[in-house]
Parts: structure tokens; C-alpha cells; sequence
């Protein structure tokens, strides 16, 4: 995705990446809503997945994981395409003219020239599809056993006056949040000290 919106010429460009952002701006318990019902087997979408392919989306695992990657999508694809963009044009020019096809001018000149971006992306993404509430909720129901994740089991001990309990999940999940964004903080740091 982050590849065909800068490189490529599309139709409504400005659309599609606004399709990409809205999850940075909609309240997750609104997308979470509308995949509810998109994946409802009284919907044709989550009808035809169930006839054709078995899969029921809708309070299950499954479910949760292409719910969280929708709703995670602009932490992988903006941080990447940011990567894309500041790199020189020149750079696939001159692969095409020394003969490289698209795909090993992709995988072995832009990607190895934007790492720094694709690991900020994927330690981002994690960090935020961790501590996910609205979207994991709303899809999955957080049954115990089945859809149940950290941060619904956060809010059921509160809801239970279980402050201990709760604390102790709180923790671990900013502990995981702050490490990942020092690991990235301290790689980009790295790095750029190399460049300069």
C-alpha cells in the first residue's frame, strides 16, 4: 500500500489515503461498531465469508486480528510511505535503467534504503494493537478464553474493584508501550548518528 500511493499515479489518490488515516482519527468503538456489523452473519459480507470460506468473524480471535490490522493500518503504511518519500526518485530510475523489474527494484533498492522506517512501523503498530480497547471490544466481546485481552482485562478488574490485579496488567502493558518506543527512539538515534 505504502509503495502504490507514492510511486504509483491512481485514481483519487487523496481518497484512498484518507481511507488509510481514518482509524487515526475515528473513535475506535465507532470502527469496532461498523466491522461488528460488517462481519455479522446477517450482512452479506459476513454472509458470504461464512458460506465460501468458513469464517466467522464476529466474537471471535480471528475476528479481533483483521480488526486490529484495519484499525492499525495508518501506524504500518504512513510511517513506510514517509520512508518511500524520502527517498530520491533517481533512485528507481537508475535501478529501471540497469535493467531491474519492479518487484526486485521494490525488495532490493527502495526496502533496504528505508529499514529504519519499516522497523518504526512494525514496533509502532505492535505497540498500539497491544493496548487496544474499542475495536478488540466491540468485535470480540472479550469472552475469557476465546477474545478476552489485556486491556478488557484491565477494565473488567476495575469494574470488579480489583485495583491490584488491574494495576498489575496496566503496568506490564506500559512497560511494553514505553520499551517499544525507546527501542525505536534509541535505533532512529543510532542510526542517524551513522549518517551524520
Amino acid at each position: 500500500m505504502a509503495y502504490i500511493i507514492t510511486f504509483k499515479k491512481i485514481p483519487l489518490k487523496f481518497f484512498w489515503e484518507t481511507v488509510i488515516s481514518v482509524p487515526l482519527v475515528l473513535p475506535p468503538t465507532v470502527l469496532g461498531f461498523y466491522l461488528l456489523i460488517l462481519f455479522s452473519p446477517e450482512n452479506p459480507i459476513g454472509r458470504f465469508l461464512k458460506k465460501f470460506f468458513n469464517l466467522e468473524l464476529v466474537f471471535s480471535f480471528k475476528g479481533i486480528l483483521i480488526a486490529s490490522i484495519i484499525y492499525s493500518l495508518p501506524f504500518m503504511v504512513q510511517p513506510i510511505q514517509n520512508g518511500f518519500k524520502s527517498l530520491s526518485k533517481s533512485l528507481v530510475e537508475v535501478s529501471y535503467t540497469l535493467g531491474k523489474g519492479e518487484l526486485e527494484t521494490i525488495f532490493k533498492v527502495l526496502i533496504p534504503n528505508i529499514k529504519i522506517s519499516i522497523f518504526t512501523a512494525i514496533v509502532l503498530t505492535f505497540a498500539h494493537t497491544v493496548g487496544e480497547f474499542g475495536v478488540v471490544l466491540m468485535v470480540g466481546g472479550g469472552i475469557p478464553g476465546e477474545t478476552l485481552v489485556a486491556s478488557i482485562s484491565i477494565y473488567n478488574e476495575v469494574e470488579a474493584l480489583n485495583y491490584s490485579t488491574a494495576h498489575k496488567y496496566a503496568f506490564i502493558l506500559f512497560i511494553i508501550s514505553f520499551i517499544s518506543i525507546l527501542i525505536v527512539n534509541f535505533v532512529s538515534s543510532k542510526i542517524n548518528s551513522e549518517n551524520h
